[in-house]
């Protein structure tokens, strides 16, 4: 995306997988970035190559609570809210504090822009979702949660988050935009974060058993890191009526089993697959409607699922090579 951002934009999760990335491309744009995460899921070590720019702070802050002043620009002109772990095992960790960050988090934030007349994105999730009956999921659906689950903390938190969204557009305290994020996947992925992709990669590299939950045949729709980012700069940017939620994700829908047998493939692996029960309200088909994204953002994504994949996979042995060059430097 070519579009010029020289403006002041605050990015919350900023040191996670796609915070990270989203600061990248809003650096390259010519944006000056504050980045704000507490580090409890995500590295410092995604942002580190941007602290020598001019145009880069990083804050360490967690936005339950209230930010401060001093460590902000005098004005902010955009405040992406990516802010709240997105894996399972990370996000049923410490369900409260889950909770807290997509209810009291987006509300300090939402604030924020209020203050600066800043417009906001909020990066909710295709768990609005849940375990859907509707498929594929258009944005009119209005999901299938369990509200008592293990995973409410996360799913019924993203739709607190988008209503208390929608009443701060409907006051005029606010300029929103709001997308839908399904499954996302590429570099900066946490091998240990619970999700399919990292999961599998990691698994296949070393030679271990891959894990596959249920018996495989759920289906998901993988989206590449690059094509999200350029999705939510779009919307960011999108001008007129404010347009709603915007279903963000891959259309191509494929079974776990089958991207367990394109990683082995591509990484040569032996591993054998190994099969555990599935988690309970775990979604067994996943596949994002688009069509909104096509006709207001003229957005859809363009990586194929196996050029993403090798894109992946190179990451991965490139951070097991390095760790294992530290460990025989520390060795000697």
């Amino acid at each position: 995306m070519s579009t010029s951002l020289a403006r002041n934009v605050l990015v919350a999760g900023g040191a996670g997988f796609l915070g990270s990335h989203l600061c990248d491309a809003l650096i390259a744009s010519g944006a000056h970035v504050v980045a704000v995460d507490n580090l409890q899921t995500s590295t410092g070590d995604n942002l580190r190559h941007l602290q020598r720019s001019p145009r880069f702070t990083f804050v360490r802050a967690d936005i339950i609570e209230e930010l401060p002043a001093s460590a902000l620009p005098e004005r902010l002109d955009r405040v992406f809210n990516l802010a709240c772990a997105a894996s399972p095992p990370l996000y049923q960790a410490d369900p409260e504090h889950t909770m807290m960050t997509n209810v009291v988090g987006t509300r300090n934030l939402l604030r924020l822009a209020e203050r600066h007349g800043a417009r906001f994105l909020q990066a909710s999730t295709s768990e609005v979702y849940g375990d859907p009956e509707v498929h594929p999921q258009a944005e009119d659906y209005r999901g299938h949660v369990n509200c008592t689950g293990p995973r409410a903390c996360y799913d019924e938190g993203k739709r607190a988050a988008e209503a208390l969204c929608f009443d701060f557009d409907r006051q005029k305290r606010v300029e929103l935009r709001l997308v839908r994020i399904f499954n996302t996947y590429g570099p900066r992925m946490h091998k240990d974060d619970g999700r399919i992709v990292s999961n599998v990669v990691s698994q296949a590299l070393s030679n271990a058993a891959l894990t596959v939950y249920g018996d495989g045949t759920q289906t998901r729709s993988f989206c590449f890191v690059a094509d999200l980012v350029e999705g939510l700069m779009r919307a960011m940017e999108h001008e007129g009526v404010q347009p709603g939620p915007i279903n963000l994700g891959n259309p191509f829908e494929c079974t776990v089993l089958e991207l367990v047998q394109r990683v082995l493939a591509l990484t040569g692996s032996q591993s054998r697959v190994v099969f555990h029960p599935l988690p309970q309200d775990d979604p067994r088909r996943r596949r994002p409607d688009i069509v909104r994204a096509r006709e207001i953002l003229g957005w859809a994504p363009r990586t194929e699922l196996a050029d993403g994949l090798k894109k992946t996979i190179a990451w991965f042995r490139e951070q097991e090579q390095e760790a294992e060059e530290g460990y025989r430097l520390s060795a000697d």
